[in-house]
């Protein structure tokens, strides 16, 4: 109970000091990428990343960053970017992650995901037989299938199926 106290009278103490960022997180470009002006594969594009590449993150939309880098502002992919890297705040870090009960445990705490529609998005649809036309007008035949494979060059391959397990034929105990 002491030791909460301490941290939490400790951390705005910490927090406080000058130097130490506060606004932006850090973060490097783990590939080369394209910057965006919206968080859309085909939004306008403003700018440029690099693998090594540091940059600011901003914000957060779904599976894009909000980034900033010395030449150009916009949005990436969420799996262009590894987050942190910044020196100047890894003494709070320590401290924080210490408070948090993350330090020594590999700080490995969520996956990246995108979910989909959300309640709100999901009460207000309504059906579009226009966009349905559209969806089945793309329909090719099994014809035009074969088709597109030999012009790939592609080959039929023939399988045996899987043989069932024992659980299917009832050997399960």
């Amino acid at each position: 109970m002491k030791i909460k106290i301490f941290l939490l009278l400790l951390l705005p103490a910490i927090l406080l000091q000058p130097g130490i960022p506060s606004a932006a997180e850090t973060g490097s470009a783990l590939k080369a990428d394209v910057i965006r002006f919206e968080p859309y594969t085909d939004a306008k594009k403003t700018g440029a990343i690099t693998r090594g590449e540091k940059l600011q993150i901003l914000g957060k939309k779904g599976a894009w960053l909000n980034v900033k880098t010395a030449q150009a502002k916009g949005w990436v992919r969420l799996l262009s970017v590894k987050r942190g890297g910044g020196s100047a705040g890894n003494e709070v870090k320590g401290v924080l992650d210490v408070a948090s009960g993350r330090a020594g445990t590999g700080k490995i705490v969520a996956t990246t995901g995108v979910r989909g529609l959300n309640e709100e998005e999901l009460k207000s649809a309504k059906y579009n037989g226009a966009e349905v036309a559209k969806l089945e007008s793309y329909t090719q035949t099994s014809q035009q299938g074969r088709q597109f494979a030999k012009s790939g060059g592609l080959k039929a391959v023939k399988f045996d199926y899987l043989p069932e397990s024992q659980e299917e034929e009832g050997g399960a105990e």
